[in-house]
């Protein structure tokens, strides 16, 4: 038998707490109304998953990395301006959309937590970085050209953005913006493929389908679709037999939308309540996959699309018509295979 002096032992039980003040209006990420109802993230930040070791990149419209919500997780290796020619993603000020639209994006993937600002990043030890490219015009070797930029620094590329969503465009990547994705999963990411995460599209107002969306119907895309907090499908959103999965977004006017980083010369609050539509969605799931890359840095983008497909839950919505397939998967052009559960996506990686 062992004997020793017994004292007594201090343990602390391994729970999240944020001083972010928009935090507890991060019901996507743990919501308090509807238990269930969200990501299914704070078990893996428990665990100290947070993205540690992964660079995402959001390929937009510029983003505002000085704020304090993203300064410190900025990668300026990962970075750069393909509008001005610069390595300096920073949004240019625009009076008609405001040239937000990236910066919010960033902010959902890495907002830093405990600094008493703003919000909490669904990877918040994760690198953020940018390339500004959809504020001017744009050319198809730009497009290839950001579809490859610094990648084998940055892991993931976040892009909410596509053709138009009229009903009527049939549109996509062009001959280099197609050879650039193809040239990215074989040699990006040391080998193991770059992962280009595209939001489905915002025309279901149109009776807009994103099979018609090349970027959503690409074998080398994960393309998401949006449910509401209430986990019904949105009025803008799209159907198709090319979606991924989904996750949450903001859906009509009396539903909550996400917080996140903001950036607005005239507020200069840094914070918004009011990210929604796909562009929304597509974050949260480059945000998982970091999650799934630090616990397992070697998954190819094939593996992460079977991750995926093996993890996400079936969503009970009158909307959805689920079709099982031949492998035993239920798919259904309205959520895909699913939701996206950041639990099992880390669990399964």
């Amino acid at each position: 038998r062992w004997h020793s002096e017994q004292r007594l032992l201090k343990r602390a039980k391994r729970s999240v707490h944020f001083n972010d003040p928009k935090y507890p209006q991060q019901w996507h990420l743990n919501n308090r109304r509807s238990p269930g109802r969200d990501i299914n993230v704070t078990g893996v930040w428990e665990r100290n998953v947070t993205g540690r070791g992964v660079t995402v990149v959001v390929v937009d419209d510029g983003v505002e990395h000085t704020i304090q919500d993203i300064a410190p997780n900025y990668s300026p290796e990962g970075s750069y301006d393909l509008n001005s020619n610069d390595p300096d993603p920073m949004p240019h000020p625009d009076a008609e959309n405001g040239n937000h639209h990236g910066t919010r994006c960033a902010g959902e993937i890495a907002a830093v937590p405990n600094n008493s600002f703003c919000a909490v990043g669904v990877a918040y030890g994760s690198r953020i970085a940018g390339i500004r490219v959809l504020d001017g015009p744009l050319t198809d070797s730009m497009e290839a050209v950001a579809f490859n930029t610094h990648y084998q620094i940055n892991d993931i590329y976040s892009c909410s953005w596509g053709p138009d969503d009229d009903g009527k465009t049939v549109d996509g990547p062009h001959q280099l913006g197609k050879a650039a994705l193809q040239h990215g999963v074989i040699a990006g990411r040391r080998g193991f493929g770059s992962i280009f995460v595209v939001a489905s599209g915002n025309g279901g107002q149109h009776n807009d389908n994103c099979n018609y969306d090349g970027y959503a119907n690409s074998i080398y895309t994960v393309t998401i679709g949006a449910v509401d907090e209430e986990g019904r499908m949105p009025f803008y959103a799209e159907e198709c037999a090319s979606m991924l999965a989904v996750t949450f977004s903001g859906g009509d006017k009396m539903l909550r939308s996400i917080v996140t980083t903001d950036w607005d010369l005239q507020k200069g609050t840094g914070c918004t309540e009011g990210h929604t539509g796909t562009s929304a969605a597509a974050p949260l799931a480059a945000g998982m996959i970091a999650l799934m890359l630090q616990v397992r840095p070697c998954l190819t983008w094939r593996d992460v699309q079977h991750i995926i497909v093996f993890t996400a839950t079936q969503y009970e919505d009158r909307r959805a018509d689920w079709i099982t397939n031949e492998a035993g998967f239920s798919h259904s052009h309205q959520h895909g295979f699913g939701l996206l559960n950041a639990w099992r996506l880390v669990n399964a990686a």
